[in-house]
């Protein structure tokens, strides 16, 4: 039997899931139901603002200390992904932890641009509309490179991740690397 451990707390795996249906359901409302897709956009800023919280005081593993790294050792981390040699890690790797930043960034900058465009002083402006479909596609992007990066560390470490997400333990036995 593998040993598992808890890495990811149940409020973080809520919060993930919750982003997930709730991006999509803003994705799904963007051009035909704008009552919804505002009150998703709300639901959407108190997920981020309560990640951003968690990120602070929070579990071990949901601590943005534990996982966000410096540009260099990102860099390096995916030279190695390259090579075939990257370490295991048991919370995100340094690779994981950019794009969970990248993501948060995205979706403020999405939510901001959104409320935005609701205020007096920007609705029916032109380049506030752009920029929020711009960050919209780009985070369908990032969110698309997520889940390749998710599948690929899963079949290269020999486990399944996803399932991670959902159970909030991964096996503790194989060899990590620091951080």
């Amino acid at each position: 039997m593998k040993n598992l451990t808890l890495i990811w707390d149940p409020l973080v795996r809520l919060f993930h899931w919750s982003l997930v249906l709730s991006f999509c359901a803003a994705w799904l409302s963007g051009d035909d139901f704008e009552k919804a897709h505002i009150i998703i956009g709300y639901i959407i800023v108190g997920l981020v603002a309560f990640r951003l919280v968690w990120g602070f005081f929070g579990s071990p593993y949901a601590r943005f200390s534990q996982f966000v790294k410096s540009p260099a050792k990102v860099v390096s981390y995916i030279k190695d992904i390259a090579k075939g040699r990257e370490k295991r890690y048991l919370g995100h790797n340094p690779a994981g932890g950019m794009m969970i930043v990248f993501l948060l960034l995205g979706i403020a900058g999405l939510c901001l641009t959104g409320w935005m465009y609701t205020t007096d002083m920007f609705w029916g402006s032109d380049w506030v509309e752009g920029l929020h479909k711009l960050l919209a596609n780009g985070l369908v992007l990032c969110i698309g490179l997520h889940v390749t990066g998710v599948i690929v560390a899963s079949k290269r470490h020999g486990e399944n991740l996803i399932k991670a997400m959902f159970t909030g333990k991964k096996q503790s036995h194989i060899e990590q690397g620091q951080g």
